[in-house]
């Protein structure tokens, strides 16, 4: 029996400070712009005052993209466009620079990390530091076996939960969270179905590579066979990880909860990121606050996790290739709100008086003939 126990983390986590938020809300009723012409904008500004519990906001300057790498069996069926066993080169790719998140991460100036939490490849391919937290060496396949023992989720778990902890410790202010993996998308969307009591169809997308008709009718029988698997142990978050998750997945759901523990702000990518977070909700229901949807990736199982937590996308930009790309593209939108909150000036009493006259109307108490 594991001495995990994840509904454990409802007692540690605690609400965003409601009355910094009130604050937050009051300067932004003082501001030389008028309230509600910035849209969205205000809402993440106070949402990001009350996470820092501060007035006026912080400027985020110390983001980091984190990013959990693991294989997994299932991709042995052909549910993925990516060959199984080939998670490393997206490693390999983010590493060197090469892929869309490195590319935007360098442009915005934000640091990469990368935890192989189950990556199935020689660790001589990787550099010793991202390979050094591996809980082991793929996932089962998660159709006709378990994906990890209880033991093993437990560990990748505890990993997550070290990584928020060096986060926190080392000053990020903001985690930019995604995955790297090759049948990550189906082991999500079992998650996501499992948790929201849905059949197959309704969660199995085509994925960031974008599989064909006979890919996915492949993905939707896994995802079946798989959910069969999963609705025995959905009382116990662990045990579900274990049956029908995976290392990298494991691993971020526990990184998701100890960031809220530390209220370390998150912003969720895709699917992946989305059935972790789920998950996490489901152990503690205070943790949604935490964290913001970056984008709309397309996958309907991350439709339908969102949904479930009440997270509405930042961004709709019809980004489908994973990676942690699209909520890196929502990071300057939240700097930008924070910005504009801290930055624009206070109105004085003279001109509120003038925006209060000026909202009564020209025609005010002017009799009818």
């Amino acid at each position: 029996m594991s001495a995990l126990n994840l509904d454990d983390f409802s007692d540690l986590i605690e609400r965003p400070d409601s009355g910094v938020r009130r604050d937050a809300e009051d300067r932004r009723e003082h501001l030389a712009v008028a309230p509600g012409s910035l849209g969205r904008l205000d809402e993440l500004g106070e949402w990001l005052a009350a996470a820092q519990g501060a007035v006026p906001v912080r400027p985020v300057e110390r983001a980091k993209v984190v990013l959990f790498a693991g294989d997994h069996g299932v991709a042995a069926l052909d549910v993925s466009a990516r060959e199984a066993s080939s998670a490393h080169r997206l490693v390999r790719a983010a590493l060197d620079g090469e892929s869309p998140v490195a590319v935007l991460a360098r442009r915005l100036g934000v640091p990469v990390r990368v935890v192989d939490a189950g990556l199935d490849c020689d660790p001589e391919l990787l550099p010793d530091e991202v390979v050094r937290h591996r809980v082991r060496r793929g996932s089962g396949r998660i159709d006709v076996e378990d994906a990890l023992t209880v033991e093993e989720a437990e560990r990748a778990v505890r990993l997550g939960m070290a990584i928020a902890d060096e986060e926190a410790d080392a000053g990020t202010d903001l985690v930019v969270l995604g995955d790297l993996s090759v049948g990550g998308t189906t082991a999500a969307a079992v998650l996501v179905a499992a948790l929201c009591g849905t059949d197959a169809s309704v969660v199995t997308g085509r994925g960031g590579a974008h599989i064909d008709d006979l890919a996915w009718m492949r993905k939707c029988a896994a995802v079946r066979d798989a959910l069969r698997r999963a609705r025995p142990v959905l009382g116990d978050q662990l045990e579900l990880l274990a049956a029908v998750g995976g290392a990298d997945l494991a691993a971020a759901t526990g990184f998701l909860l100890q960031c809220a523990v530390r209220r370390t702000p998150v912003i969720l990518d895709g699917v992946v990121s989305a059935a972790c977070a789920l998950v996490a909700q489901r152990a503690a229901f205070r943790a949604p606050d935490w964290w913001l949807a970056g984008h709309v990736s397309g996958e309907p199982a991350q439709a339908k996790a969102l949904d479930r937590m009440a997270l509405n996308p930042l961004l709709d930009q019809g980004v489908t290739v994973g990676e942690g790309t699209g909520a890196l593209l929502a990071l300057p939108l939240v700097q930008a709100a924070a910005a504009l909150a801290a930055e624009l000036p206070v109105r004085e009493k003279a001109d509120e008086k003038d925006m209060a006259a000026d909202s009564d109307g020209p025609g005010d108490g002017v009799a009818a003939d």
